[in-house]
C-alpha cells in the first residue's frame, strides 16, 4: 500500500503524488508500488527493498546523496493464546526533498504518526521525523518489556504450582524473544550513533532534547532487556534444579520402599521351597511366625534406612 502525506498548516493531510517536504509510506507494497516510488522520487531500489526483507539488520547506508537507514522495530503476535514477541526491519529513505519508510506490513508505530498521536511531527522537518521515530520505538520496546516480565512472573506462579511442560515452553518462547530484542536493541543503538555523525543528517539545536530523550530510552530498554534476559535465566536453572532434586526425591522413595519390600519377599522365597526339612514346617503356626519374622525384618529395614535419610 502507498500513502502519501504532507504537514500543510500543521494538519496531516493525504496527497496523491509526492512533492517537497512530503512524506511517502509504503506498507507492504506491491513491485509496481515500488517501482513507481524509485521513478518517481529517483531513489535507489535496493534502498526501498531493503526492508522488505525479514532477515534484514538494523543498518545505515547512503548513495547519491541519499540515506537508507534501517532499524528493527518490536511486533507481536498471538499464536495459540499466547504471544510471542519478535522483530520487524522498516527502512527509513531519506533524500533532499522528502522522506520515504518502507515496512513489510502495517505497523502500530507508523500509525501512530498517520494518526496523529505524535506531537510535534512535521513531515519536513526529517531530522526530527527521524528522532521521533526512533523515540518511539524505543518507547514500544519498553512497553512491550514491561508486557514480557508480567507474562513471566504469570508463568512462574504457574510453575510454582504445579511444573507443566506448556507453562516451560511459554517461559522458553519468552526467553527467546528477549534475545531478539537485546539484539536489536544493540544493532538500533549502533545505527543510532552513526546517523547522527553521518554527514547527510542535518542537526539543529531544538533536537538536541529529543536526541538527548532517545539515546536515554533506548539505553534503557537494553538495559530492562538484559535484567530480565538474567533474571528469566536464572528462574529457569532454578526450575531445572527443582525438576531434578524432585525426581531424585521420587527415585530415592522407590529405591528405599523397593529394598524394604525385598526383605518379606527373600524370606518367602526361601521357605517357599519344595525341599525336605524346611524350618516349621510342621509347626501349626508356622505361617504366622514367618509373618512375624519378615515384618520385623522389614522394620529394622525401614529404621536403617530413616537413619540414613533414605524416607
Amino acid at each position: 500500500m502507498l500513502s502519501i502525506y504532507k504537514t500543510v498548516d500543521d494538519q496531516l493531510t493525504t496527497l496523491d503524488a509526492p512533492e517537497k517536504g512530503c512524506w511517502v509510506n509504503l506498507t507492504a507494497p506491491k513491485p509496481e508500488e515500488v517501482q513507481r516510488v524509485a521513478n518517481e522520487l529517483q531513489i535507489e531500489p535496493d534502498f526501498i527493498s531493503a526492508a522488505l526483507d525479514e532477515e534484514e539488520s538494523a543498518r545505515i547506508d547512503s548513495e547519491n546523496g541519499q540515506l537508507l537507514v534501517v532499524v528493527d522495530v518490536p511486533t507481536v503476535e498471538e499464536d495459540n493464546g499466547a504471544y510471542v514477541y519478535a522483530t520487524l526491519p522498516v527502512g527509513i529513505v531519506l533524500t533532499e526533498n522528502v522522506i520515504v519508510t518502507v515496512c513489510l506490513r502495517e505497523m502500530p508505530l507508523i500509525l501512530e504518526f498517520t494518526m496523529g498521536k505524535v506531537k510535534g511531527f512535521w513531515t519536513y522537518k526529517k531530522t526530527r521525523f527521524v528522532l521521533q521515530l526512533l523515540y518511539r520505538n524505543a518507547v514500544t520496546f519498553l512497553a512491550h518489556l514491561r508486557q514480557i516480565e508480567r507474562s513471566s512472573l504469570r508463568f512462574e506462579k504457574e510453575m510454582y504450582k504445579s511444573m507443566r511442560n506448556k507453562d516451560m515452553i511459554q517461559l522458553l518462547m519468552i526467553e527467546k524473544s528477549l534475545v531478539y530484542f537485546s539484539t536489536s536493541l544493540k544493532a538500533n543503538e549502533v545505527v543510532l550513533e552513526k546517523l547522527m555523525r553521518h554527514e547527510l543528517v542535518k542537526r539543529y539545536p531544538d533536537d538536541e532534547d529529543l536526541l538527548e530523550d532517545v539515546i536515554i530510552e533506548n539505553k534503557q530498554a537494553i538495559e530492562m532487556c538484559n535484567i530480565y534476559s538474567n533474571v528469566l535465566s536464572a528462574t529457569m536453572e532454578a526450575f531445572g534444579s527443582l525438576i531434578s532434586n524432585n525426581l531424585n526425591i521420587v527415585m530415592k522413595m522407590l529405591t528405599s520402599i523397593t529394598l524394604v519390600i525385598s526383605v518379606p519377599t527373600l524370606i518367602a522365597s526361601l521357605w517357599g521351597m519344595n525341599v525336605g526339612g524346611i524350618p516349621l514346617s510342621v509347626n501349626p503356626y508356622g505361617f504366622w511366625l514367618m509373618c512375624g519374622v519378615a515384618l520385623a525384618l522389614s522394620l529394622v529395614a525401614i529404621l536403617v534406612l530413616m537413619r540414613r535419610s533414605m524416607f
